[in-house]
């Protein structure tokens, strides 16, 4: 089976290390793990190629920023032939708290710009999108600096486990499947 799996975030260095780019982290987490590689001179943005067991998966950062995904997600969901059905979407959520992590099948934006534009051009909300918390703890109209800026020291301590635990999501969502991996993951 193909699978595209797509790590939201932006482009550029003043982002690298942000809430909003967790899709990003997410796969090159993957990738370093499996010894792979991003080309990052494919059209609409970076790819690798992961093989695991029976599973082949495209990972793709795309390169169009955040508000335009869904032109990186549509292009290569086509040009590898891969159905909506193995698309998984690595995204941050504002709405779980930090280190929280969601595997659903379905379901609106929930008001994240990044998904709205995915949803527009597949002309679908359903796709799965693995949400990763990264929490409300921010002053009223403090949220494009929340979501832009870098995780504080604490939340630092136990992000690389809770990527990881993201990275076995994914690596569940391809070989056991989306019902399999949602009943083992989100209940923790």
């Amino acid at each position: 089976m193909k699978y595209l799996i797509a790590g939201l975030g932006n482009i550029g260095d003043e982002y690298a290390d942000t809430r909003h780019n967790i899709g990003f982290m997410t796969l090159d987490a993957l990738a370093d793990a499996s010894n792979v590689v991003f080309d990052i001179n494919k059209r609409y943005g970076a790819i690798a190629e992961l093989h695991l067991k029976n599973a082949q998966m495209v990972l793709l950062k795309p390169s169009t920023y955040m508000n335009l995904s869904g032109n990186a997600v549509r292009y290569w969901l086509q040009k590898a032939n891969i159905a909506v059905e193995n698309l998984l979407v690595v995204v941050d959520d504002l709405m779980l708290p930090f280190g929280a992590l969601r595997l659903k099948t379905k379901g609106s934006d929930a008001g994240h710009n990044g998904l709205k534009h995915i949803q527009a051009t597949l002309d679908t909300q359903n796709y799965s999108r693995l949400r990763f918390g990264i929490g409300n703890d921010y002053p009223q109209g403090g949220q494009l600096d929340h979501v832009l800026g870098q995780f504080n020291a604490e939340e630092q301590k136990t992000l690389p486990e809770r990527i990881l635990q993201a990275t076995e999501i994914v690596k569940s969502f391809c070989l056991a499947g989306p019902e399999i991996t949602m009943n083992l993951f989100n209940k923790k």
